[in-house]
């Protein structure tokens, strides 16, 4: 029996929603000021055929706001040609290096625009635990923050012992087992116990870190039983259906599936191109940081200290910030610091 929870933070400068999945994040979903409302999940809006790739059987759309989307060309989108303005709804969101792509719904009149925007995070959040009661205030804080800190880690713990290392690259994600100790149960039996559980920690993860696309499971051991392993896949990414593909268990104990890409993956949101933590990304932390000290002490007044693109890019939250708890609270920018090395200091 599988309990979910959700939970809704609203920040300065952004919000974020976590549902858990048995008390461990399954889903992380980040909302910034700033965010291009027609590139989100679910948008519809009237876009404006930029170029068409009659070789790949590609258009490519203007939505008013970098980068272009990718609609597929089939039989059943008729003739399109450049100029065209076509009604369209975000099917998955862009990525690094790759714009969205489209359902076509149908011709349409210009000029570009947004037509409906896509669900809000609450609206999102009901949608995966119609039951649950949505929860707020400072646990959903605690619970966003230990989200993101696990959506950045790469080794997870496996129920009973062993871990699970994931891994993205640019062809597949990579999901190695290590079965590690269990004491008091035979070799055999142990290592079905942690393959059976290691697939449902995988996929868990994956909508955590809003990975998809090719991904190759490395079992452990050898001799699996195969149709077992695939009933227990089939389950344990259902929830990311329609679309989730089982290929078979090799002689090499690997197992491949496809599963549906939809939303940004968080390490475009929270990182940059490099892999570090973005400015952005510390500047928000930074903020909540500076909230927490100025809501538990009322009277007191506290400046966060921080690299200069951190102070920079903390401007925005920190006004959003200021207008609600006042001026006692400030960013100072300390150049040599370290990008994620902020600190909040009493005045």
């Amino acid at each position: 029996m599988t309990e979910r929870r959700i939970y809704l933070d609203v920040g300065a400068g952004e919000t974020r929603g976590v549902v858990t999945l048995d008390g461990r994040p399954e889903r992380l979903l980040i909302v910034r000021d700033g965010d291009s409302a027609v590139q989100a999940l679910g948008a519809r809006l009237v876009v404006r055929v930029r170029a068409v790739d009659r070789a790949n059987a590609l258009a490519f759309l203007d939505l008013g706001a970098a980068p272009d989307a990718v609609l597929n060309l089939t039989k059943e989108a008729g003739h399109i040609t450049e100029g065209l303005h076509l009604e369209v709804e975000i099917r998955t969101e862009a990525r690094l290096d790759k714009g969205a792509s489209v359902r076509l719904i149908g011709p349409a009149d210009g000029p570009v625009r947004l037509l409906a925007p896509a669900p809000s995070i609450e609206e999102q959040l009901i949608s995966y635990a119609p039951e649950a009661d949505l929860r707020t205030g400072p646990v959903a804080r605690s619970v966003a923050d230990g989200a993101q800190d696990d959506a950045r880690s790469t080794v997870f713990p496996i129920p009973g012992g062993g871990t699970v290392a994931i891994e993205s690259t640019r062809a597949l994600v990579a999901v190695d087992v290590d079965l590690g100790s269990r004491p008091g149960v035979e070799a055999k039996k142990a290592t079905r116990a942690a393959n059976f559980a290691a697939l449902g920690v995988a996929a868990r993860v994956l909508r955590l870190k809003g990975l998809g696309g090719l991904v190759v499971i490395d079992l452990v051991g050898r001799g699996h039983d195969a149709p077992a392993l695939l009933s227990a896949a089939r389950q344990a990414f259902g929830p990311d259906n329609p679309g989730v593909a089982l290929g078979v268990v090799s002689r090499f104990g690997a197992l491949e599936l496809t599963v549906p890409r939809r939303s940004r993956p968080l390490v475009d949101i929270l990182n940059d191109r490099d892999g570090r933590s973005s400015a952005l990304t510390e500047a928000l932390s930074l903020v909540r940081a500076l909230e927490r000290e100025a809501v538990a002490d009322g009277g007191g007044r506290f400046e966060g200290l921080a690299a200069p693109e951190v102070a920079a890019s903390a401007t925005p939250a920190l006004a959003v910030l200021t207008a609600r708890l006042g001026a006692r609270i400030g960013v100072r920018a300390e150049p040599g610091r370290a990008r994620g090395d902020h600190a909040v200091v009493r005045l």
